[in-house]
């Protein structure tokens, strides 16, 4: 193996003596780093664009603040980050409907929404229908007397779906209501009772 050239390697003007003090200086910088890391917030600040993580979100009435990923769906947030497990993620597609809840009075599909995008709106899920003093949202009771589901799985997207769609139209016909809420699937396929269910749900919330 032939030795190193050191002379052919030094730049031309430098003598041998201050190109290896060159070297040295430059390994002592670099070992700097390891034994004397930077303080926390000195380093390079986020660029510009970026996206930020700690963000606040109206979540039934209240503010919450929860560290989210820039590609986090809001589905995610709500069930893994605020324990808002009310809402299911069945297809994560959506396709289903499991997952509903209002963004600004509007059913939306939760999964297929980013966290980022509704900052600053009214989200509302089903956790949050239910009266301060513990009673029974008039459309919750109105499927809790008619027995309205079998498993329950979807019924959190449909109440959700229903209720957003009887606050623009408080006394549809039955065909309106399904119509109304066919964005929502049921795996068990009892339709025929959820209507009937949430009808009484909807004469509920008419009558106060």
């Amino acid at each position: 193996m032939r030795p190193i050239d050191v002379e052919a390697l030094r730049p031309g003007g430098m003598t041998r003596r201050q190109f290896l003090k060159s070297v040295i200086a430059a390994g002592v910088v670099s070992c700097a780093g390891v034994l004397f890391p930077v303080p926390a917030g000195a380093g390079p600040r986020p660029a510009t664009g970026a996206v930020e993580r700690l963000i606040t979100l109206s979540v039934n009435g209240q503010k919450r603040r929860v560290d989210v990923l820039p590609q986090e769906t809001l589905a995610r947030t709500l069930r893994d980050k605020l324990g808002l497990t009310g809402l299911k993620i069945g297809c994560d597609r959506a396709e289903c409907g499991g997952c509903t809840v209002l963004v600004d009075g509007v059913p939306r599909y939760s999964c297929s929404i980013l966290t980022h995008g509704v900052r600053g709106r009214d989200i509302l899920t089903v956790e949050g229908l239910a009266r301060p003093d513990g009673r029974l949202h008039p459309l919750q009771q109105g499927v809790l007397d008619e027995q309205g589901f079998q498993c329950g799985y979807c019924a959190p997207g449909f109440l959700m779906a229903a209720l957003g769609f009887l606050t623009e139209n408080p006394d549809p016909t039955r065909e309106e209501l399904a119509r109304g809420i066919s964005g929502n699937l049921c795996r068990c396929q009892d339709y025929d009772k959820i209507l009937t269910a949430l009808l009484r749900g909807a004469a509920n919330m008419r009558q106060g």
